[in-house]
């Protein structure tokens, strides 16, 4: 399993916007090679020197495999993505891992 986590700093978003890359967020979790995942802001939990809460908009998206990953980002549906809210972008920094069974 491969554990796609991508973090967005955002700005000047209006409630609409806001409202918008929400839904487009929940469209990446429906193409086609997603195994599942699950996006949202900080969860707001205690204040800890190890804790970043500082971005706006966190997505996890699982992938069976590094070739499902890769269809992923060159499917339609994630170009369109990027197309339509890049410009809402400070920042985005994404963590890949290969899962280990648990």
């Amino acid at each position: 399993m491969v554990v796609h986590t991508v973090f967005f700093w955002t700005r000047d978003m209006t409630a609409e916007d806001a409202a918008r890359f929400e839904a487009g967020l929940a469209g990446l979790l429906r193409i086609p090679v997603v195994a599942g995942g699950w996006y949202g802001p900080p969860a707001g939990t205690p204040d800890r020197d190890v804790v970043d809460a500082s971005y706006q908009y966190g997505l996890t998206v699982l992938f069976d495999d590094v070739a499902a990953h890769d269809l992923y980002q060159d499917c339609a549906e994630h170009q369109a993505f990027i197309a339509d809210f890049a410009r809402f972008w400070e920042r985005v920094r994404v963590y890949d891992y290969q899962a280990a069974p648990g």
